[in-house]
């Protein structure tokens, strides 16, 4: 099984590397912004440099579609995996298109109320994870698989 980890620096890669007893023994590449933070906790990984800021800039939505097209093609991933945010809207499009299996995991911090990434990705995803319960009654579909921290 090849693994695509998408998602932007920060948080939301943090999130992705706490999955680590999952995807440790596979075959995988990672999608980021090339950042300090992304470059240092990756050192040892394949990684492609994303396009970046991404929320609401249709410049680096475009830029980052090509290079999901692009990537993906080349990799051929089974699976890709994402916590968000932006960034992971036209891989998951693409990946779709594809014939990849999508694994969304919505954000430790959002309860209530949905991620706009979320939304946007809910409809198109063959696994929606929430860390809460109460976010079932954002995304009913969701299975709740607890925290990842």
């Amino acid at each position: 099984m090849k693994v695509c980890l998408v998602g932007s620096s920060g948080g939301h890669l943090t999130h992705l590397y706490m999955l680590k007893p999952f995807w440790q023994d596979k075959d995988r590449f990672w999608m980021t912004f090339n950042k300090a933070d992304a470059r240092s906790k990756l050192q040892n990984e394949k990684m492609y440099g994303c396009y970046y800021p991404t929320n609401r800039s249709l410049k680096a939505l475009i830029k980052n579609t090509i290079l999901a097209f692009k990537v993906l093609r080349k990799e051929k991933s089974d699976v890709i995996i994402s916590s968000g945010a932006a960034v992971a809207v036209p891989f998951f499009y693409i990946g779709k298109l594809m014939g990849c299996k999508l694994v969304y995991i919505e954000v430790f911090d959002r309860i209530d109320k949905p991620t706009m990434t979320g939304k946007m990705v809910y409809p198109i995803v063959d696994k929606f994870i929430v860390q809460w319960e109460e976010q079932k009654k954002v995304y009913p579909k969701a299975i709740n698989l607890g925290s990842i921290f």
